[in-house]
């Protein structure tokens, strides 16, 4: 699957219950080289503080974190002409202000932070590709995070927006990067229990609504592995022709019209 002793840069790093730690782990499990990236100074040391008791002290040695806030052009060209030859990056980075773009209102006077969540969720996919392909003159794999866009979901509002974007993002960057053997495709996955995701209003209720229309059942606080496990096949020389493409992994609730009934469960 994994390239052995290929180089793949995993952005977006928070803590041990981020998807892309999970991610980086199962590269890891495979015999990939990660590099992650965290926004800033704070996120790296909150990482790395040695009396966290989920993280053991051999593995925190081994883990390279570089700096990269994505909405600095200078941090985004300083990471790329840091690091060498690379076989794959990870785009696990979102962001919408919890009080004024995600809730129980939909419309907001704040177009300054619409502005940023489009930049961060999505644009900056952009850009990460744009430094980042010249690192890969062998081609390679590029995979970013999304969730499920074609269905309004109570309280996601702006970010589903984002996510529509970044999904057409993808397929305008794989026809781009086609002659340069660079695949971009991204994972819709279900509803996962990280702490970023504790900052959305109505967490719970997406939660919920998976309960209801998933025909796989859903686990949010552990098929995390599931979703890494479908990066990294994205990753992988087992998806060499899939380009473009929205992979969901999210037990089938994508699929599904209303609710499902009592005989369809497990």
């Amino acid at each position: 699957m994994i390239k052995q002793n290929g180089t793949y840069l995993v952005m977006g790093l928070l803590d041990t219950e981020s998807i892309a730690y999970s991610i980086g782990k199962t590269i890891q499990k495979w015999g990939g080289t990660v590099i992650y990236t965290a926004q800033n100074e704070r996120f790296k040391r909150l990482l790395l503080d040695p009396s966290l008791k989920d993280l053991p002290e051999e593995e925190r040695r081994k883990i390279r974190v570089e700096f990269c806030d994505v909405t600095i052009e200078d941090d985004l060209k300083n990471l790329f002409a840091n690091i060498g030859t690379l076989d794959g990056i990870v785009h696990s980075i979102a962001y919408c202000n919890p009080k004024t773009c995600l809730g129980d209102e939909f419309h907001t006077d704040a177009v300054d932070d619409i502005k940023l969540g489009f930049h961060i969720s999505c644009a900056s996919l952009g850009s990460v590709v744009r430094y980042a392909y010249p690192k890969m003159p062998n081609g390679g794999s590029v995979v970013t995070l999304t969730f499920d866009s074609r269905h309004a979901y109570a309280y996601y509002n702006w970010m589903s927006v984002n996510k529509a974007a970044l999904e057409a993002l993808v397929r305008g960057l794989a026809r781009r990067h086609g002659k340069d053997y660079i695949r971009v495709n991204a994972v819709s996955a279900g509803p996962l229990v990280t702490k970023a995701a504790s900052k959305i209003p109505g967490f719970g209720h997406l939660s919920e609504t998976w309960n209801l229309i998933s025909p796989i059942p859903w686990d949010a606080n552990e098929d995390r592995q599931a979703v890494a496990d479908a990066v990294v096949y994205l990753l992988g020389e087992y998806s060499k022709k899939i380009t473009g493409q929205t992979l969901f992994v999210d037990g089938g609730a994508s699929i599904v019209g209303g609710a499902i009934m009592d005989h369809e469960r497990a």
